[in-house]
């Protein structure tokens, strides 16, 4: 089968054996992936350095379960599914354990394709980590990505009272507002923080989701409450920044780090089963669906991988074994 590699000179697309299912797995017939910024760090050695040659990329697809490991009970043959990890390929394995059912909410493969990753991420920043009450105040940090807008939309859900959502774009910033946001900031603006602060009562708010890390670190901390919370979800901005230890201290926030690649399989099932508890109704019924920036055809990831590192776009890029070309 065709997948996307990583080689000792760059990535691309090699012939490589199918998988077959193990106990307890599933194989996919891979429909449609849909690309993440963890994809182009992967891709550059970032995570797993160049000495992994091998490595089939792609953090969430979907697709049809094709065949059935020992033990799996829970799914059929031509059932359409969803999932993460080793996708850009025509087939993957995956553990049923972590596979997620496509609903009967008339969705495409390319639509499911951009949920597993975004579903699991915000729903473990929001509430598994950042502790969300109804009635509380959010600020999301880098909200117009996928997983931003997911963001936007479970805090609503939750039944945050407030949801603040951060993008430096203008023409992305205006569209906040379409996904839950009450109030758009640019963290460019050095007045955003006093934005925040002016919709709080001076306050803060109680949550910040940050995707962005890098220079937000400190004035994240100015715009969070006494004893509010931030959850360190990304770091666009850059892994490293200034870190003011005597106003993380007086303003007694939790800060805590999270990432889904040191989880062990038994974490990533109750997370998983968390979210589903709390989000899988209104996935069900379409509510908590995203946009699409564009589709490219699976053999012209890396024009895709292009799209995402230019962050011209607005909502997910999406591969497909069907597409002819962007659209």
């Amino acid at each position: 089968m065709k997948a996307f590699v990583l080689t000792e000179a760059e990535p691309g697309f090699r012939d490589v054996p199918k998988p077959e299912p193990k106990a307890g797995e599933v194989l996919v017939r891979v429909r449609a992936g849909a690309l993440n910024r963890a994809d182009l760090l992967i891709a550059a050695g970032h995570f797993h350095g160049p000495g992994r040659p091998g490595l089939i990329i792609g953090s969430e697809w979907a697709g049809e379960v094709a065949a059935l490991g020992e033990g799996v009970t829970d799914f059929s043959v031509g059932q359409g599914v969803m999932g993460t990890g080793a996708g850009f390929a025509e087939f993957t394995a995956a553990r049923a354990s972590l596979l997620l059912p496509i609903p009967d909410a008339g969705l495409s493969f390319e639509e499911a394709a951009c949920l597993p990753v975004a579903l699991r991420t915000m729903h473990n920043a929001l509430v598994t980590a950042g502790g969300l009450k109804p009635g509380q105040t959010v600020l999301i940090q880098g909200a117009s990505s996928g997983v931003g807008l997911m963001g936007l939309k479970i805090a609503k859900l939750m039944g945050a009272r407030l949801v603040i959502g951060s993008s430096t774009n203008a023409e992305r910033r205006a569209r906040l507002a379409e996904f839950g946001a009450d109030l758009a900031v640019d963290s460019n603006d050095p007045a955003w923080v006093e934005q925040v602060l002016g919709a709080t009562g001076g306050e803060g708010v109680d949550l910040i989701v940050d995707q962005v890390s890098g220079p937000l670190v400190n004035p994240n901390m100015r715009a969070t409450k006494i004893l509010g919370r931030i959850v360190n979800v990304g770091r666009l901005g850059g892994m490293h920044a200034e870190f003011d230890a005597d106003l993380h201290a007086v303003r007694r926030i939790t800060y805590v780090g999270v990432t889904f690649r040191t989880r062990t399989l038994p974490e990533l099932e109750a997370l998983d089963h968390a979210m589903k508890a709390d989000l899988w109704p209104a996935v069900v019924v379409g509510r908590l669906s995203l946009p699409i920036d564009s589709v490219y055809p699976f053999d012209r990831l890396t024009e895709a991988l292009a799209r995402m590192k230019a962050n011209q776009h607005f909502g997910k890029i999406v591969l497909s074994h069907e597409s002819q070309g962007p659209n």
